[in-house]
């Protein structure tokens, strides 16, 4: 659990919904991370699977979350203007309860396919508890609320694999999702009992055309560029995650304790998010959030040398933890940037385009992380993520130099 900043009085009732919010984040977080690495294996009890099949399955599972929400959180978006980001949190919490659920009763591929295409079409909670956040937060302690709410979902994210794992080893692979059910649910009743939202709606006669909103941003490339960023940031993320369980595979075999090892392969950079978020988000807030973004960019690019080259978990799983450390920064900037150039009565639209670009970065990914390794190989996969890293980075870079001499 983060400590909350004491250094200058917050609104009344923050403590409380911080916490909820950090906590809801956090058990989203985890609930995913005990699932999703372990689908595919999940997908491989439940039919006889050509290699190609199974990863293309794999990376199908991973994407139809992602494509509904790349289609509907527009209009969440719009919906969060004028009623509210606490409601657009329990109609994701709520949702995700049931659909999880259901998806480890699954007895076959397209039922997960189904349910995963439904859980994401009604998802978004740590976007919106990002943006409830952003909205009520001074500008200048931005940098410090978004780097420590990232931890929630990485902190999660660190948990999840090792509990998923073990469980599945255990007892099974449905059982996470059983529990991850049970969690969202409580998530839902904690967020809807202790979660006080200071928000004076929009009305929707009110709401401007997002062309003219955008119009109105001094920098709007740099909106731009920040939605380019989401979207391969969390491309690169999701090319690795359909495939790490079956990448360990490739590299131990059936190991007796495979869901375990994988768990740690796929929960490592979620470590070095933790240990490195708090300061990198403190040093957003002095020398700036596209500095931070540069760097993470320019030595996430170069992590992804070496994990292409190993062939050990335990060596993958170092250059990961890495990984973690130096990317711990990425999502935070970019959102940062959005809350410090983006007019208030546009957040919910902005933050859902956002929410819409990582959501295609989530199907970029998942379809090009198991494309690529079934028709060549699991190495493969993460030549391309360095490559398309790089390319982000020429795009920050230029970006930004064009920014500067506007604003000279």
């Amino acid at each position: 659990m983060p400590q909350i900043a004491t250094d200058e009085p917050f609104p009344a009732g923050w403590r409380r919904a911080f916490i909820v919010l950090w906590l809801g984040c956090f058990i989203t977080g985890m609930g995913y991370s005990m699932t999703m690495p372990f689908i595919s294996l999940f997908i491989n009890e439940l039919g006889t699977f050509t290699h190609f099949q199974l990863n293309l399955f794999s990376g199908l599972a991973f994407a139809m979350t992602f494509i509904s929400q790349a289609l509907v959180s527009p209009f969440w978006g719009s919906l969060a203007d004028t009623k509210g980001r606490k409601l657009m949190c329990l109609r994701a919490s709520g949702v995700m309860a049931i659909t999880i659920f259901v998806t480890g009763l699954a007895t076959n591929v397209w039922m997960i396919i189904f349910m995963r295409f439904l859980q994401g079409a009604f998802s978004g909670y740590i976007n919106n508890a990002t943006a409830l956040i952003a909205g009520e937060t001074p500008h200048r302690k931005s940098g410090w609320v978004m780097s420590t709410m990232m931890t929630a979902g990485v902190s999660g994210n660190l948990v999840g694999p090792l509990l998923g794992g073990a469980l599945s080893d255990w007892c099974g692979y449905r059982i996470p999702f059983f529990i991850t059910g049970g969690l969202m649910l409580l998530t839902f009743l904690l967020t809807l009992t202790l979660v006080d939202e200071h928000f004076t709606p929009i009305q929707p006669t009110e709401l401007k055309p997002m062309r003219e909103l955008l119009n109105l941003i001094p920098n709007v490339k740099l909106i731009y560029a920040m939605f380019i960023t989401t979207l391969i940031v969390q491309a690169s993320v999701m090319s690795i995650d359909p495939i790490v369980s079956l990448y360990v595979r490739d590299m131990i075999g059936n190991h007796r304790n495979l869901a375990l090892i994988a768990g740690i392969v796929a929960a490592a950079p979620g470590l070095g998010n933790l240990l490195s978020a708090s300061k990198v988000g403190h040093l957003m807030d002095h020398v700036g959030p596209e500095r931070i973004l540069q760097l993470g960019l320019a030595i996430a690019t170069l992590l992804f040398i070496p994990m292409a080259l190993t062939h050990s978990p335990a060596w993958l799983a170092g250059w990961r933890f890495i990984l973690g450390l130096a990317s711990a920064g990425l999502m935070p900037a970019a959102q940062t940037i959005l809350t410090l150039d983006v007019p208030h009565e546009a957040f919910g639209r902005i933050f859902s385009y956002n929410q819409s670009f990582q959501a295609a970065g989530s199907v970029l990914g998942s379809l090009m992380g198991s494309l690529v390794s079934g028709l060549f190989s699991y190495p493969a996969v993460f030549w391309l993520t360095g490559a398309t890293l790089l390319i982000n980075l020429l795009i920050v870079m230029v970006t930004r130099t064009r920014t500067a001499k506007l604003t000279e």
